[in-house]
């Protein structure tokens, strides 16, 4: 029997697969919620999305709030009174750069209230949503999975009746974690938004009466419309429906509409580079398991990874030692787009007091198209 520890973990490596797959294409927007932000902001760093919250002036700082916190809005208009629906892009100022050309526009000690000569600060310190729109909010008349990402405190404990398509352990990377509740965690999602299912086994009967059970790894899957009922519950910053036995079926796509953001319009950025590395260039005594964890500044293209990146021993210590061949080191890579994270893993312990070579090579691009400067990290390797 698998643990729900282990699901859980499953689907944790299953968004960082996806992650790398979905930072590839043009950002979607996301309709989530203060919460959900405020616990994940790495996971929505540089994405558009949509919140509902109060919008007003606090220690003279604009911030759109609701009873889980608040966070800066940075907006040119003039936002309504009440409850609003926030459109615009999350920046976590801590991820970017000072020279990020997208902060080039802004003064810094003005806007985020922020020292520029000061250490720079840590991701998560200084957050904000530049909107493009901001306008009342529409409640729904009937709860929907839009509806409960965007106002979960309205929900919450409550039973509803929702209708999404089958996304299985996280797939399509809409989720920045997983609950890990329950053997057959699954996500939902309508439109643009998506919450977790706990406790229920995609399993039901389809049209002709027959049993159609769900692959919760299976993209084949994905897309099947589902209804079912269940209650909102929240933690860690996550939003789940604890799902009601026997009310799972097939379903028809609802109604709901959507509309359409308006860009974000920024000069392009300086391209990638890698700003972080473990082992760092020429550690020493590095344990023989390690793996190479190496961090960009801008999101790379997945696809540009494959047959760019060389690792090796040194040719040279081979020839000191009077070996006729250098050894090899198989290894493995996965890149993880929420955090920018290229992880190197290997088939089986490193030689022993050798200088191993990992190079990135020409031809690495950041999703906009500019082009990665070829890399080289070295470093030695310990006795044990």
């Amino acid at each position: 029997m698998v643990s729900v520890s282990n699901h859980a973990a499953f689907a944790a490596f299953a968004l960082i697969v996806v992650s790398a797959v979905v930072l590839a294409q043009p950002a979607t927007r996301r309709a989530t919620n203060l919460a959900t932000l405020l616990a994940y902001p790495g996971f929505f760093h540089g994405r558009p999305i949509v919140i509902v919250g109060k919008v007003g002036i606090d220690k003279d700082q604009l911030r759109v709030s609701d009873d889980n916190g608040s966070i800066h809005l940075i907006f040119k208009g003039t936002a309504p009174d009440g409850l609003d629906e926030v459109r615009g892009e999350f920046w976590d100022i801590g991820r970017m750069k000072a020279d990020d050309i997208r902060l080039s526009t802004y003064d810094l000690r003005a806007t985020f209230k922020m020292d520029p000569e000061a250490p720079w600060p840590r991701p998560g310190d200084v957050t904000a949503i530049i909107a493009t729109a901001v306008a009342p909010a529409v409640m729904p008349a009937q709860p929907s999975i839009r509806a409960i990402a965007l106002n979960p405190s309205r929900y919450l404990d409550q039973k509803v009746a929702i209708t999404g398509q089958f996304s299985g352990r996280n797939l399509l990377g809409e989720m920045p974690d997983a609950p890990g509740k329950s053997r057959y965690d699954f996500v939902l999602r309508s439109a643009d938004a998506a919450i977790w299912i706990i406790n229920m086994r995609p399993r039901m009967k389809d049209a002709n009466g027959k049993d159609l059970e769900l692959g919760l790894d299976a993209r084949i899957d994905t897309g099947r419309w589902l209804a079912l009922r269940g209650t909102v519950q929240q933690g860690r910053g996550l939003l789940w429906l604890d799902a009601e036995a026997g009310s799972l079926s097939l379903a028809r796509p609802p109604t709901e509409t959507t509309t359409a953001d308006e860009p974000i319009r920024v000069p392009a950025g300086p391209p990638p580079e890698v700003i972080f590395s473990a082992p760092t260039a020429d550690e020493t005594d590095v344990s023989m398991t390690t793996t190479v964890r190496i961090q960009f500044s801008r999101d790379i293209d997945p696809a540009t990874l494959k047959g760019r990146i060389r690792v090796g021993y040194l040719q040279s210590q081979s020839v000191e030692r009077g070996e006729p061949v250098t050894p090899t080191a198989d290894f493995t890579f996965q890149y993880a787009g929420a955090n920018r994270v290229l992880e190197l893993r290997f088939a089986k312990p490193l030689e022993r007091f050798r200088t191993l070579k990992v190079d990135l090579l020409d031809g690495i691009l950041g999703t906009d198209g500019q082009a990665l400067k070829p890399w080289t990290l070295a470093f030695a390797l310990g006795g044990a």
